[in-house]
């Protein structure tokens, strides 16, 4: 299998995974995470995002199914409200970069992207502290403007943006959450 130049550098460079440029684009834009914050980041394997964030000198929990070898690693299905039980109650950030096992039916992929997108909405609600920041990926869809607007009900300055390391045929881009409410 060929691979581009993003996953080629990520490997060269000891990343997990080419999403960490995705994040590292997102991160040289907005300074979303400074060294000291605690961080959540959800849909953490392979585990990229989470390395990123702990050289920033950030304390991150990792949450995912698969196992994470970077953070405090919280195996857990965050669709279940149990996981409140397991987090901390005040994240400087919450970044997901959580995607659906994808189907290839194009709506099922979409309402599966915006479900996973806005569960991390609601938990970045619940544990994120006031002027906290948040980063979530979704799918251009018939769900991402709600999706955009849900979180401008909760963040005072919200940007939409598709990072370096996105491919240009993804569909995928990400929402940037500034100074919660």
């Amino acid at each position: 299998m060929k691979r581009d130049k993003f996953t080629r550098k990520a490997f060269s460079e000891g990343y997990s995974a080419r999403s960490v440029y995705k994040l590292k684009d997102i991160q040289g834009k907005f300074k979303i995470i400074k060294s000291g914050d605690v961080v959540l980041d959800i849909g953490a394997a392979p585990g990229s995002w989470t390395q990123f964030a702990t050289e920033l000198g950030a304390e991150v929990d990792a949450v995912d199914l698969n196992k994470v070898e970077f953070g405090n690693f919280i195996k857990f299905d965050i669709m279940s409200d149990e996981i409140f039980d397991l987090l901390k109650v005040e994240y400087n950030v919450v970044m997901s970069d959580v995607a659906p096992k994808t189907s290839g039916i194009r709506k099922i992929d979409n309402e599966s992207s915006y479900d996973l997108s806005k569960r991390a909405l609601d938990i970045s609600e619940k544990v994120l502290v006031r002027r906290g920041k948040f980063v979530c990926k979704i799918f251009q869809s018939e769900f991402s403007e709600k999706f955009v607007k849900d979180v401008k009900k909760v963040f005072r300055n919200v940007k939409v943006v598709k990072p370096q390391g996105s491919k240009k045929r993804s569909k995928e881009f990400y929402v940037v959450g500034l100074g919660k409410k």
